[in-house]
């Protein structure tokens, strides 16, 4: 079915009796701690629960209890202000200066400096530099397992394979990319922990392929990347941002195609794909912080609160998709609510690996034969992405053909 169009009067702007956070509507809390341990323990039904609590007194935003003042927006004005007011909404002070992975780079940098340092890196991800190094991330796709085997543990593995050819022409040890990148992986905590050895050996390594790209050239990533300013640290980050978003959206994309073999066809894997990533967006929630007071349909958003956005609730709000929890690749015959569909972000800021993504997960469909679904557990777990439980288990499956 086609998406419903965006109707603004769905979320009305009104004047709260407040003119200050407290006047939000917020999810149930715990006593001593607000919404913490839910917040560490069951985000997704936390913010479920908030986004019930704004929708029910007609608002589009709801407060959350985190030991600092947050506020949680859905819809799709909420989304464009937050992603286009570059000025107000800043990323320095958002969740990803507590991951040291995402800690640096274009991905905290701010309003003026963002867009200068985003146009020197554009070059290197965009379609034709890309579509130079396909060849090569083609061969380096894993073969599909005979037998029984793992989507998801298949995935980690090929995407890990595929950006190492990106990056680094293959060339990077295998063990240590996979050793830097594991942690990623596990739930929080565990991503925000330092781990200054490893990342002294990977930095180590990055540098020594980098000095030789810039003594011999190349055409890789790291080849485009090294002579920038900053260009080894961008490098990494950029490196593990792409690492678990891909994996996770190629893993649920293998799932759904095996689940449903009747849309395991070239002409359909792009409306499989923008599927996935509508109910599973590894980018689940996105942060910035409040860089001066911002009024919000009469309510005071203070200066230093979080301010957060979030894909997973705009994907999947009944006021804006028709059955919105249904899996429904035929819905993209339409086009989106504008700013409701954000799996990588918008405007100025929008991914910076979004075409690398689409490319290297369209690529693996497209090899991939016909599969069916044995068992597994799609539920999704948010960490520093969105991902399945899993196991994802497939095997291939002979009376099909694609």
């Amino acid at each position: 079915m086609p998406s419903r169009p965006h109707h603004s009067a769905r979320y009305p702007a009104r004047t709260l009796s407040r003119s200050d956070l407290r006047a939000l509507p917020e999810p149930p809390t715990r006593p001593g701690n607000g919404h913490l341990q839910d917040w560490a323990l069951k985000p997704l039904p936390l913010i479920e629960a908030g986004a019930r609590a704004a929708q029910d007194t007609g608002s589009d935003v709801f407060r959350l209890r985190l030991g600092l003042p947050a506020v949680v927006g859905f819809s799709p004005a909420w989304n464009r202000r937050l992603l286009t007011d570059l000025r107000a909404f800043v990323s320095a002070g958002s969740f990803s200066k507590v991951v040291p992975y995402l800690s640096g780079g274009v991905i905290l940098s701010d309003a003026p400096g963002h867009a200068g340092r985003r146009q020197l890196m554009n070059p290197g991800f965009g379609k034709a530099h890309l579509a130079a190094l396909q060849a090569r991330t083609r061969a380096a796709l894993p073969p599909i397992p005979d037998g029984d085997f793992d989507a998801l543990a298949w995935a980690d593995r090929a995407v890990l394979a595929l950006l190492n050819a990106a990056y680094f022409s293959g060339e990077f040890d295998a063990g240590l990319l996979h050793a830097f990148l594991a942690p990623l992986r596990r739930p929080f905590p565990v991503p925000a922990l330092p781990r200054p050895l490893l990342f002294l050996r990977v930095e180590t390594e990055v540098r020594r392929l980098g000095h030789r790209r810039l003594v011999e050239g190349g055409d890789d990533l790291l080849a485009v990347l090294a002579p920038l300013p900053g260009g080894f640290e961008e490098v990494q980050v950029s490196l593990a941002a792409a690492h678990d978003t891909t994996t996770h959206a190629l893993a649920y994309a293998l799932w759904f195609l095996a689940r449903h073999p009747q849309w395991h066809a070239p002409e359909h894997h792009a409306a499989v794909l923008k599927e996935v990533l509508r109910l599973y967006p590894p980018g689940w929630m996105g942060s910035r912080r409040l860089n001066r007071d911002v009024d919000w349909n009469g309510v005071r958003l203070p200066r230093g609160a979080l301010a957060l956005y979030s894909p997973y609730l705009s994907g999947r709000d009944p006021a804006l998709w028709d059955r919105p929890d249904t899996f429904d690749p035929a819905r993209w015959h339409a086009k989106p609510p504008a700013w409701a569909y954000l799996p990588f972000g918008g405007g100025e800021r929008l991914c910076l690996g979004m075409h690398l993504a689409q490319m290297l997960i369209h690529d693996v469909l497209a090899t991939v034969p016909p599969l069916r679904a044995v068992r597994g557990d799609d539920t999704p777990q948010p960490g520093i992405t969105l991902g399945p439980r899993g196991p994802l288990v497939v095997r291939r499956d002979a009376s099909l053909t694609v």
